[in-house]
């Protein structure tokens, strides 16, 4: 008990330091390549962030827990953008240009549709693993295209030197930042499941509050660091991004490594919360203006949504 509590701190002060000095230096790196900050969002931090997710999830399917994989997948979407938007936005309301990231979102919710067609006959099969596999290699041919076509453009102002001779220092700095990432993520998550573990709660409701909660925490971070340095489009692009890598990424591991069968509460609960706030993400970033704000009183609102989800999940 007491080692499962020093691992929960150590990694929580871990995981501050950082998700800022990650932040920072793919900021950097953006300003240096002349790389658009929503690119970094969706594809550093968002690949970045969700790497907690996919250890989990891999680690958990090959030791033959897939149900603790699945609930990892979809949890941290649910607490993707409940709990880190929701937080992030009532600490600083956070801009977003909605012909931006328009495209980005539907591609995400179409990843989800797919997602929810492949667990609809309660398994998750090694094609339907590749199926999601494919739809990411999909995403990310379509960034990297958009990106060197000119598409994106430099939305937020990075004002951030770097000097001559700094380029490696930079990158040395965003790897050792992303593996300390991980490591104090795993640290969460040990110390959370050991926890939970000792009182007999099982492999898909661990899955859907500890883990999950745990490998969203550098979503959070980073989100949280990104919204205070006015990266606005990092902020949302990390959540998309990640929600991405998670749908058809996390979710394509275990089918890959050890195909099962999906719980019928992922089904009738879990998967229909994440369409309900997959859409909302929409609604409260895209108002019908060429650009708006997620405003604290939506922060809260996705606050709201979170704990009906968590007392149905926790107390039904």
């Amino acid at each position: 008990m007491f080692e499962s509590i020093i691992s929960l701190v150590s990694g929580f002060i871990l995981l501050i330091w950082s998700a800022d000095e990650f932040t920072n230096n793919g900021a950097k790196i953006a300003n240096i390549f002349k790389i658009s900050p929503l690119i970094i969002g969706l594809l550093i931090f968002g690949f970045g962030t969700s790497a907690p997710e996919m250890l989990v999830s891999g680690l958990a399917a090959y030791e033959g827990h897939p149900e603790l994989s699945i609930g990892n997948a979809f949890g941290s979407n649910i607490f993707n953008i409940a709990l880190v938007l929701g937080i992030t936005a009532i600490i600083l309301p956070i801009k977003v240009k909605q012909d931006i990231l328009k495209k980005e979102w539907l591609y995400l919710m179409a990843t989800t549709l797919v997602a929810g067609a492949l667990i609809w006959d309660s398994h998750l099969s090694v094609a339907d693993g590749l199926i999601l596999l494919g739809l990411l290699i999909v995403f990310l041919i379509y960034t990297f295209v958009a990106s060197k076509k000119g598409k994106y453009q430099e939305f937020d102002n990075l004002d951030i030197e770097v000097k001559q001779g700094q380029t490696k220092k930079v990158w040395l700095m965003l790897i050792i930042s992303f593996v300390v990432l991980l490591v104090s993520a795993k640290l969460v998550v040990w110390g959370g499941s050991e926890l939970a573990t000792s009182f007999g709660v099982s492999d898909l409701l661990i899955g859907l509050t500890v883990v999950a909660l745990g490998t969203s925490l550098p979503e959070l971070a980073v989100s949280i660091s990104s919204a205070l340095k006015k990266q606005h489009e990092m902020v949302v692009g990390n959540i998309i991004g990640s929600n991405l890598f998670n749908t058809v990424g996390v979710l394509a591991i275990p089918s890959l490594i050890l195909p099962f069968d999906v719980p019928v509460d992922v089904i009738n609960r879990d998967y229909p919360f994440m369409v309900a706030l997959t859409v909302l993400l929409f609604i409260v970033s895209y108002k019908f203006k060429k650009e708006g704000a997620i405003s604290r009183l939506e922060g809260v609102l996705l606050l709201v949504v979170l704990a009906i989800y968590l007392y149905l999940l926790l107390w039904t």
